[in-house]
């Protein structure tokens, strides 16, 4: 999708489908040089990453910890199931990152429900807030938890692996149908941030709503992505992994590949398949093939991003 399709009257759902490769359930994506390279079925790819290991970690996005509607009546239960699959891997990932809804109601009782739930992986976690993460009515308890170090509302960034890291906040004043939006502060700390970095440098940005425009007539997207994204024009490798939308979809545009990320706890309707975004309520025998998390792969000198979308359950 080009910077052309982010104009003010948005972009037809037959357009927003065009752009998209939508990634198969189990299906591995090595990125070399901004091009996917689907390697198999996810037997066959963790047999591949196995043979030639990597810095690995694991986004899980959108917890809903708190959410009870009938599209998941448990969905800390759901949550649960994917950290007993993290725990079950053969070989342990160096961290995790949460791409934000990590509640539905910003109460301080949820927040511990998902502490004590996510604290099981023994997984060192970097968070990033929802828009669900921000709606006590201080505004403070996700601060609390996940804020200290940071810049801003809660941006940072760290290192990895050889990898460079930036956790970005583009809940806070939300724009017009929900489009996320970063603001002037946060667009020049990245620049400042990413200055001095050798180009040849592997750079993931993470935030919970699209840096691209999915589709704007729901708010699937952020405003001044496409500022944010100049900003990493001229490195041969970046990442960009986001939730909101609850389902898996990426994309490839010059230098950089999108990557949305499952729910742990309710699937969303594709763009433009139901009048509206929300919880979808699907028969109980789908809806765990329907939640699931991720596991990104780096190999050192490879500049290499591999992607396994794994579902709770098929």
């Amino acid at each position: 999708m080009s910077g052309q399709d982010h104009g003010d009257d948005g972009v037809s759902r037959r357009k927003v489908l065009e752009c998209m490769t939508w990634a198969g359930t189990g299906v591995l994506w090595t990125v070399t040089g901004g091009v996917p390279r689907s390697l198999g079925i996810i037997d066959s790819a963790q047999a591949a990453t196995a043979a030639t290991p990597g810095m690995s970690f694991l986004q899980i996005s959108d917890s809903h910890v708190g959410f009870d509607k009938p599209a998941n009546p448990n969905a800390l239960g759901t949550l649960e199931e994917a950290v007993n699959k993290i725990n079950a891997m053969p070989a342990k990932p160096s961290f995790m990152i949460h791409t934000g809804d990590i509640t539905h109601l910003s109460k301080a009782v949820e927040f511990d429900d998902a502490e004590r739930i996510i604290s099981q992986t023994k997984l060192d976690v970097h968070y990033v807030p929802g828009e669900h993460d921000f709606i006590d009515e201080d505004v403070k308890l996700y601060r609390e938890r996940y804020g200290r170090g940071t810049k801003g509302h809660g941006w940072y960034s760290f290192d990895a692996g050889g990898v460079h890291f930036v956790g970005l906040v583009n809940v806070v004043d939300l724009k017009a149908g929900g489009l996320g939006n970063l603001g002037a502060e946060q667009l020049a700390w990245l620049e400042d941030d990413l200055r001095g970095k050798s180009k040849s440098t592997p750079i993931v940005l993470f935030a919970h709503i699209p840096l691209w425009t999915v589709y704007p007539e729901w708010g699937w997207g952020t405003e001044d992505g496409g500022r944010a994204l100049e900003h990493v024009k001229g490195f041969g490798s970046v990442t960009v992994l986001n939730g909101h939308i609850h389902q898996v979809m990426q994309k490839v545009e010059g230098n950089v590949t999108f990557h949305t990320a499952r729910s742990t706890a309710f699937p969303q309707p594709a763009p433009g398949a139901a009048p509206s975004p929300g919880p979808m309520k699907v028969e109980d025998a789908r809806l765990r093939s329907m939640l699931g998390v991720a596991s990104i792969n780096f190999k050192q000198n490879e500049q290499r991003l591999a992607i396994i979308d794994t579902p709770l359950q098929g």
